[in-house]
């Protein structure tokens, strides 16, 4: 059952230089797939209440439909990394519109907000060997995860067994911020923070984790 929560360790020791955890032994939330009008305010009211610091893996087209929202993550502190413009899988491109796909979120960020964007994950966590050569021609890192939640099944359930089964200190955690989970997202982030600070864990800046 834990592989289905986290990535392979022997998938992970093949992509040594993806990041899968934290380095400073602190949880970091993460939320793919935004903004959205469904769930993007839920969370960071949540993400406010608790003073805590995330990193948004949004989609370009979405940036350019909410642009106000995506102000109001960056406003509160928060980070946000590329998941590419239009949430294809990068593994089926062939390397032009890979690089496109990803240069072109680089270029809106900078264009519209003046943002300089260091991290990536792929959509739907899919890669393969070329990753590795498309993520250095644009200097960007590969976040992947140590925990993923499964809010996108809108069951709180089973979001409770990963936390309470597969947490830990050093838990890079996958959500995410659209229509599917938006209902639950709230209490799915509640339960977790809870948990977390039950067994003493705490929450760290992007930057810091991600070093």
């Amino acid at each position: 059952m834990s592989f289905k929560y986290h990535p392979p360790v022997l998938i992970q020791n093949l992509f040594g230089n993806f990041i899968w955890k934290t380095s400073n032994n602190k949880i970091l939330f993460t939320f793919d797939d935004g903004p959205t009008e469904a769930a993007t305010l839920k969370i960071l009211s949540v993400l406010s209440q608790n003073k805590i610091k995330s990193v948004f893996f949004c989609v370009g087209n979405n940036i350019i439909q909410h642009p106000a929202l995506t102000q109001k993550i960056l406003q509160e502190g928060h980070t946000i990394a590329n998941h590419t413009m239009t949430h294809k899988l990068i593994t089926k491109m062939k390397r032009a519109e890979a690089i496109d796909e990803l240069k072109s979120f680089n270029d809106l960020m900078k264009e519209k907000f003046n943002y300089l964007v260091k991290y990536f994950r792929p959509p739907y966590g899919r890669f393969n060997l070329k990753t590795n050569a498309l993520l250095n021609k644009l200097n960007l890192k590969c976040v992947m995860w140590t925990l993923l939640s499964y809010d996108f099944e809108n069951r709180i359930e089973k979001v409770k067994y990963g936390a309470d089964k597969f947490l830990k200190a050093n838990s890079i955690v996958v959500f995410h911020d659209n229509i599917k989970c938006s209902g639950m997202i709230e209490e799915a982030l509640s339960y977790t923070i809870s948990n977390a600070i039950k067994r003493g864990y705490q929450f760290g800046e992007p930057e810091d984790c991600l070093r």
